[in-house]
């Protein structure tokens, strides 16, 4: 790989446009944006020929008609389309054939200008909903914007640019100021300040240095960087968020099903009836043929269920919209309604509630040891290990800028530590249990201040580590794992809203109880294996209701997908973590969680609202054309009306 990178290159390929990207910033509402709609237009064309073709009605009653047919058919098309094909494909009524049917009806009685209105606000209620839909799947899809398509490798002596899904994991890549990171990878050389917002929602640029980890999509800053991939094309975070978006567009809500299946049932009583309003009332009540068809086509109007059907999802697709701006994806509306029943939130400690990195708490010198020798040495010999106790330790030594001795051999000794000579000295670093097997030997006397501290330091949750001299003990070392700095923010927000907080964890008792009162949480769950984890899932959900399982690794994988709302972390999380998820938190800011269930309690009270809302206008219509008799136009608004005023209170969920 040195050699790779300090080959000069013969060749610069510029990667993507001469224009810089720019990452993606949260919407509000733009009126152009909504302009822009096709179906907008078309709604909005259809009411200006209706006015025109209303102002003309007493000039020319001919081209009056004209006006109004061409207004019918711009505005009525896409929805007729729609309802055809669902007549024709699915063999089933929606409310789309109900109400052109019902403007045909109006028109054939010669009421032309409430027909061309019907259509009108009719058309305006689903471009107001096509322009929910488009501004959600925006919000996350925009993401497809800075997919980039190509990527400058080095290779033998050059730079060439070659297709993204030509890159194999070890590739070296150039990625230039202000150009995309076309890969998953680490830094290799170079330091910059990334824009992440695509990624993980963060408003300000990350510093990355060599060694940090970077994403495709997101925008490099002021300094080139060498990159070196890790993931393939296909298995990169940016590729599983677009998978997510998939997901997310095709999965419907069980409320919204049920409405579906509702209307078709629905519809077919409405035609029924209105058949039976038309061919009956002459005969039985005696009333004329006009009479009974006015009457016939005004309950036409009223009775379709169009404001209930627009009540559910233009809210959830605005709710995730939102949630996908803080960086949380949802992978469909359905988990966004199971999570707004949520009773209990369960926590994997390490890498969730804890930084899943371990810390030298405390570093004991013995008697006669200077501290920082002793940690110089430490250091030396554990910088030859991979193990996060041994990175914490050197990492120490780092920080307070000690000068490591050489050391001239050192070997691990399998499950206990690692040892190694320095200045012909042995020094040895491993497990505190060999304090016990001193006990019973002369090399253990002495040892007793040794063994307290080691009962002090376990219990406070601490890991311990011995380091010796030859066979004398030199010092000890406590180690931990850090709590997120917003872990007790996060827990403490969720039990506002009446969320019982529970945390599992593979750790030991005494580990998980220190954490468990740092961060506050209601319940613990301690030396649990994966399907112990799972177990008590099933136990949380039987005893409380809907559960959220947050997790980051491999082992965590089983209780997301035994949880009501798996929600895994989109950082540091593993891909099995991910791909099971049912809502993926890009930024790892756990503090979110409770925002999310707050704007999924939100969501449903809309959408109850909406319902509600709905189901009574629908009947008061109809009991009012039954009892008193109300006029086509009135109908008309009335319906229409409550259909964009759901529509309207759903978007309410954007801002």
């Amino acid at each position: 790989m040195q050699a790779r990178s300090e080959q000069m290159p013969k060749r610069m390929a510029r990667q993507g446009s001469a224009q810089q990207p720019r990452a993606p910033k949260p919407r509000r509402f733009d009126p152009m944006a909504m302009l822009g709609n096709a179906e907008m237009q078309a709604a909005l064309g259809s009411g200006l020929l209706m006015l025109i073709a209303w102002a003309f009605s007493g000039w020319s009653e001919v081209f009056s008609i004209i006006l109004y047919v061409v207004s019918y058919a711009l505005g009525g098309w896409i929805k007729a389309k729609e309802g055809v094909e669902t007549l024709l494909k699915e063999r089933d009524l929606d409310v789309n054939l109900l109400m052109i049917a019902a403007a045909l009806g109006a028109a054939a009685i010669g009421y032309w200008n409430e027909g061309a209105m019907l259509i009108f606000i009719f058309a305006l209620s689903g471009a107001l909903e096509s322009y929910t839909m488009e501004r959600s799947k925006k919000d996350i899809s925009s993401l497809m914007a800075l997919k980039p398509a190509t990527a400058v490798r080095i290779e033998k002596g050059s730079m060439n640019e070659v297709a993204i899904d030509l890159l194999a994991i070890g590739d070296l890549l150039l990625v230039r100021p202000g150009e995309l990171i076309p890969a998953d990878g680490t830094i290799y050389r170079g330091e910059s300040a990334v824009n992440q917002a695509s990624i993980t929602g963060e408003s300000l640029p990350v510093e990355k240095t060599v060694g940090s980890e970077v994403f495709a999509g997101t925008i490099n800053g002021e300094g080139p960087l060498y990159i070196e991939v890790t993931k393939s094309a296909e298995n990169t975070l940016f590729a599983k968020i677009i998978r997510m978006v998939e997901e997310a567009e095709t999965e419907v809500p069980e409320s919204q099903r049920f409405i579906k299946r509702l209307e078709s049932i629905y519809a077919r009583v409405v035609v029924a009836a209105t058949v039976a309003l038309i061919a009956l009332p002459p005969f039985l009540l005696d009333w004329s043929w006009s009479a009974s068809f006015y009457k016939a086509m005004v309950f036409l109007v009223v009775a379709s269920p169009c404001a209930l059907v627009s009540s559910i999802m233009p809210a959830m697709l605005s709710a995730i919209s939102k949630s996908a701006r803080k960086g949380i994806l949802f992978k469909g509306g359905v988990h966004l309604e199971n999570m707004a029943k949520t009773a209990v939130v369960a926590f994997d400690k390490t890498g969730t509630l804890t930084e899943g990195i371990p810390q030298v708490t405390d570093f004991v010198a013995g008697e006669g040891y200077d501290r920082n020798e002793l940690l110089a040495v430490s250091a030396s010999i554990e910088k030859l290990s991979r193990h996060p106790l041994a990175e914490a330790i050197v990492r120490l030594a780092e920080e307070e800028q000690l000068e490591l001795p050489a050391i001239q051999e050192s070997k691990s000794v399998t499950g206990w530590g690692i040892e190694g000579l320095i200045n012909g000295e042995l020094w040895r670093i491993g497990k505190s249990n060999l304090l016990d097997e001193r006990k019973n030997n002369e090399a253990g006397n002495g040892d007793e201040q040794w063994i307290a501290l080691r009962q002090q330091f376990e219990a406070e949750g601490k890991t311990v580590s011995l380091i010796l001299a030859g066979e004398g003990i030199a010092g000890m070392i406590a180690l931990q794992d850090t709590v997120r700095p917003q872990a007790e923010a996060a827990v403490r927000k969720l039990q506002e809203l009446g969320i019982k907080v529970a945390m599992l964890t593979g750790d030991r008792a005494a580990t998980a109880e220190v954490i468990a009162e740092r961060t506050g949480v209601d319940l613990v769950f301690a030396g649990l294996l994966p399907e112990d984890k799972v177990t008590h899932v099933k136990a949380l959900r039987e005893q409380y209701g809907n559960v959220i399982m947050v997790g980051d690794g491999v082992n965590d994988a089983p209780a997301l997908a035994t949880a009501t709302v798996g929600m895994g972390m989109g950082m540091k999380g593993s891909g099995a973590a991910l791909e099971i998820a049912d809502v993926v938190l890009m930024n790892d800011n756990i503090e979110e969680i409770a925002m999310a269930v707050a704007l999924a309690r939100r969501s449903q009270r809309i959408v109850k609202q909406n319902m509600v809302f709905a189901v009574t206008v629908i009947a008061t219509l109809m009991l009012s054309n039954f009892l008193q008799g109300i006029a086509l136009p009135f109908g008309v608004i009335g319906h229409e009306g409550s259909t964009i005023l759901v529509i309207l209170n759903g978007l309410r969920l954007l801002r």
